[in-house]
């Protein structure tokens, strides 16, 4: 795990993209006194799965990719997670292990809050707990799209759905496709690389998408939304 701490101010966070924009100023002043940054780099890990769950995670900055280990050498990529979003959140429900891995993509800076601050605070600000659970609603529905897409889709479809959501307006700005490898892609459609590899051909060939070393641009992204309901 990465051991620069750096301090850094709750005030910062206090935006309206975050969650933390409804932190009234003496919850600001309580939270720079339950949690610490720290800095990872790009490939570093982030949480282990099954690892002591100590603190909740929050990303202050950078993109994180959340996974499932299988045990059998492949993994399940569940989601990415930009800034302004949780890593753990679970932990705050004195979940006591993560119950999936994560790695950085991306250089990032990533604050460790205190269980019983975070707590405390969901407690005492409705607005702040709205937004959380809003948050988590979203990436619940996330996961029930991943079940839906690993057990009806087909391949196509099931690369489809990944590249538009990997594609998707939340992760403009991160060149996501960069920061993956084929292997990342094809973990996160639920395919073999070699399937993933020879549809990524057929796509690009119908021009659907073009292929650009390891970047990805969607050319036709009415044809690739059109697969993935076709499944």
């Amino acid at each position: 795990m990465a051991n620069n701490i750096k301090p850094v101010n709750c005030k910062g966070c206090n935006d309206e993209g975050t969650c933390f924009h409804h932190l009234f100023p003496d919850d600001s002043e309580y939270f720079n006194n339950k949690k610490q940054q720290l800095s990872y780099s790009k490939g570093e890990n982030v949480c282990k799965q099954g690892a002591f769950a100590p603190y909740v995670m929050y990303v202050y900055e950078g993109l994180i990719k959340v996974y499932l280990e299988t045990g059998n050498g492949k993994n399940i990529n569940l989601r990415l997670i930009r800034c302004g979003e949780f890593v753990s959140f679970q932990s705050v429900l004195n979940q006591q292990v993560y119950n999936y891995s994560a790695v950085a993509l991306t250089d990032a800076r990533i604050c460790l809050i205190d269980k019983e601050g975070l707590k405390k605070m969901l407690k005492d600000n409705v607005e702040l707990a709205w937004r959380v659970i809003s948050d988590n609603c979203k990436s619940e529905n996330n996961l029930y799209e991943i079940i839906k897409s690993a057990t009806t889709k087909q391949m196509p479809g099931k690369l489809a759905s990944a590249l538009i959501y990997l594609s998707s307006e939340a992760f403009s700005g991160y060149q996501v496709f960069q920061q993956l490898s084929r292997k990342d892609l094809a973990e996160f459609a639920g395919i073999s690389l070699e399937s993933t590899v020879k549809l990524l051909k057929e796509f690009e060939s119908e021009g659907i998408i073009e292929l650009l070393g390891k970047d990805i641009s969607i050319k036709k992204t009415d044809m690739l939304n059109d697969i993935s309901k076709r499944g």
